[in-house]
This record gives C-alpha cells, sequence and structure tokens, in this order.
C-alpha cells in the first residue's frame, strides 16, 4: 500500500521544525478490520492523530497510550489488538507484554486482529556550549558523537581551530535555539566566564553545567547577584541549579576525560528525566482507563 502524500508531507514538516511525533504503521491485519496492513498515522505528543489513519475507535485507544508512552522514553512499541477468546486461547490478557509486543482486546463486532508498529521520532536533544577551552572544544565533538546537535557559541577571536559542531555562533547570544530538550555547558575557563554565565541564565534548560571550581563559581555567583539591574526570580532559580563544577566524579584529569564526565551527567540527567516522564503518562493513561 502507498503511503498517501498527505502523510509523508506531515512528517516532512514536522522533522524539519524539529518537533516530535510517533509514526503507526499496520503491519498485519487478520479477519476484517478498517485499517490494513501498510496502513499510517502521524500522532503528535498530545494524542493528536494530525494525518493518516490507523482504524477507529477499536484500536486508538491502544496505539495512542503506545504512542505517548514512545514519545516519552524514545522506544518504540509493538502493539497487537485482537479478539478477547484468541488472547485467552494464548495464555494473555489486554495489557499484558510478551516477546516484545504489548496485547490489547478487540471489542469491536468485527473481531479482527490488527498488529501496528509506532515508532517515535525525536528532535536531537541540544548541547549548548559556551566557551572555546579544550574541554568545551572535547565536549562538542563527543556530543556529536552521541547525537546531539551541538551548539558552541564563542567570540571567533577566541577559535584557534574549526570546532566540531552543527552550528558556531560569534560570541556568547544564542539566537534562534529550537525547541526542545536542552542541556547548557559553561566551559570559558577564564575568557568571558561571567557573560557566558549571564547568558546561561536566559535559557531554559534540562541541566545547566559550568566547568571550573567551586570557589571560582561563589564568586561569579555573587557578582551576578550583586549587579544592577537585579537578576529576575527566574534567572535566580536556573542561578542556583547550575551544577558547578559539572561531571561526574570519575576522578577525571584531561580535557577528554572532563568533557566525557560531564556528556555522562547529562546522559543520567536525560535519561532520569525520560523514566520520570514515562512513568507519569502510564498513571495518567491509567486514570482515564
Amino acid at each position: 500500500m502507498t503511503v498517501h502524500v498527505d502523510v509523508l508531507d506531515i512528517m516532512s514538516k514536522l522533522r524539519a521544525a524539529e518537533e516530535s511525533f510517533a509514526v503507526a504503521t499496520v503491519v498485519r491485519t487478520v479477519s476484517v478490520t478498517a485499517a490494513k496492513a501498510g496502513a499510517k498515522g502521524v500522532i503528535r505528543p498530545d494524542g493528536t492523530i494530525v494525518a493518516g489513519w490507523i482504524g477507529g475507535g477499536c484500536a486508538r485507544a491502544a496505539v495512542l497510550r503506545a504512542a505517548r508512552q514512545a514519545l516519552a522514553d524514545g522506544q518504540p512499541r509493538l502493539v497487537s489488538i485482537q479478539p478477547e477468546d484468541l488472547l485467552t486461547h494464548q495464555g494473555l490478557k489486554g495489557g499484558e507484554e510478551r516477546d516484545g509486543a504489548t496485547f490489547f482486546v478487540n471489542g469491536c463486532p468485527s473481531q479482527g486482529t490488527m498488529d501496528i508498529f509506532i515508532e517515535p521520532v525525536l528532535p536531537k536533544p541540544a548541547l549548548v556550549i559556551l566557551g572555546a577551552s579544550p574541554v568545551a572544544l572535547a565536549l562538542a565533538a563527543l556530543g556529536r558523537q552521541f547525537g546531539y546537535h551541538v551548539d558552541l557559541a564563542v567570540p571567533r577571536a577566541d577559535l584557534t581551530s574549526v570546532p566540531d559542531a552543527d552550528r558556531v555562533t560569534d560570541g556568547f547570544s544564542l539566537p534562534g535555539l529550537e525547541q526542545g530538550k536542552r542541556y547548557i555547558v559553561v566551559s570559558t575557563q577564564g575568557r568571558g566566564d561571567r557573560a557566558a554565565l549571564e547568558t546561561a541564565l536566559g535559557c531554559e534548560a534540562e541541566y545547566c553545567g559550568f566547568v571550573g571550581s567551586r570557589r571560582k563559581f561563589a564568586t561569579l555567583t555573587e557578582a551576578i547577584r550583586q549587579a544592577e539591574p537585579a537578576i529576575s526570580d527566574e534567572e535566580a532559580r536556573r542561578l542556583s541549579k547550575i551544577k558547578a563544577p559539572a561531571g561526574l566524579d570519575i576522578g577525571a584529569i584531561a580535557p577528554d576525560e572532563i568533557a566525557l564526565s560531564i556528556l555522562a551527567e547529562i546522559v543520567a540527567v536525560r535519561r532520569a528525566r525520560q523514566r520520570a516522564e514515562l512513568d507519569s503518562h502510564t498513571q495518567n493513561a491509567k486514570r482515564k482507563e
């Protein structure tokens, strides 16, 4: 079955806009079903089907629930919707998982079976690095290897080589950042520390870290708090949450090692948030059932 051009067009537009969505594809049907193998639906995180067709009410609730879970943890799902007597014959119950698939009861009169594969499509998480220190440059290269969209902001006069980054901004301004998960690291190490920190305070982020000693960070923090005009309450909240020094304590010494410790800390924060979001989505779905 050829995918309708509207589905492909919507998927292309959502990708270009760096928006999250899930693609549900009917991979197998048995007996009478509303949608046939090859049918696709494009689903937003709020459960809205913006394009395509995946069947009627018999399939919709199960697919939307699985799509929300897939978008929360970034993992694909296989959903099998079957008549209750067929599930019972296999020793299964609705909502049970086995061999990588989650099974649901088809309560419609048609009593057909549909297997639907759900794939999350997520924008790259943004790693925003302020500075051109050896740690900053090492972190930029490492971040790209791990699938982050790397934005490096630094005065071009401070660059002595071409950085391995998706985008380089001259100075510490950060125009045009994409929506989505953002992780910020200030690694100026003596060249524009305060200016970079003040820029970081203007961005909401899942994580913000400062490469430097606790004493140095405390001195900078105090200067920012005492400056006029005073920082806003939101900026004060963000300042209080900055991790300094950035990175997990792995005994790192060399710039590459420090970069590794920082990226490891970012991964830990990112995955913990994903697990929390998945738990929240699951609990909300159970309340609605």
